[in-house]
């Protein structure tokens, strides 16, 4: 009698843990069914329980970037920094919350720090495409070649990038390898307007237009 009251208690105790886990909410799902909103309440209750849990961080700063809500991302971004400063996904949240502020410089430490921890992470053709169009926007052109060309290694078949690359290069006055990358950019997308646009400026000024 006893080992069958233990079993139920036993069968009614794994039960109610499987609906418990069924009711729990899960913002990494929300985020990737496009539900950011909804992934930001569940972080942000996460996080009152659990006020050093990264992972709740991590979704709520990933959701909050997708909302463009840049100076809360940072915000959050710099809390979660401070309880695990070299949290890789946390250094690169923050220099895409700096960069979309316009705050290229601080933006620019934070993606080179990740690059020097984490060159193979996850975000690194992203962090390298960052790089690439701060680069740009200090008029580094060389610097940014190298950064878009890594990007690019990573991603080749991304089509604005090979743009932009074609962009940098002509902007250095390197009209060949310019040239070769506005037709890179528009093989993977022939309406890509910039790089078709990029490549009539090229063939004017190489022909001496």
């Amino acid at each position: 009698m006893a080992k069958k009251v233990f079993l139920l208690i036993l069968l009614f105790v794994v039960a109610a843990g499987m609906v418990c886990a069924q009711d729990k909410k899960d913002a990494l799902a929300f985020y990737r069914q496009g539900k950011y909103q909804e992934a930001v309440d569940v972080c942000l209750e996460e996080l009152k329980e659990m006020p050093n849990r990264m992972d709740s961080y991590a979704v709520l700063c990933w959701s909050l970037l997708k909302l463009k809500k840049y100076q809360e991302t940072h915000d959050y971004a710099q809390k979660a920094l401070n309880i695990s400063r070299y949290d890789p996904r946390m250094i690169e949240i923050a220099g895409e919350a700096l960069f979309y502020l316009g705050r290229w410089q601080e933006a620019l430490k934070y993606f080179e720090e990740y690059t020097a921890i984490n060159p193979t992470g996850g975000r690194a053709e992203d962090v390298y495409y960052f790089m690439g169009e701060l680069f740009i926007q200090l008029g580094k052109y060389n610097n940014a070649d190298i950064a878009l060309s890594t990007a690019l290694y990573h991603s080749p078949n991304v089509a604005s990038w090979w743009a932009r690359l074609g962009y940098t290069r002509e902007k250095a006055g390197d009209y060949s390898w310019s040239l070769d990358a506005y037709n890179k950019a528009l093989k993977l997308n022939p309406n890509q307007l910039d790089a078709s646009r990029g490549k009539s400026r090229v063939e004017k000024l190489s022909d001496g237009g």
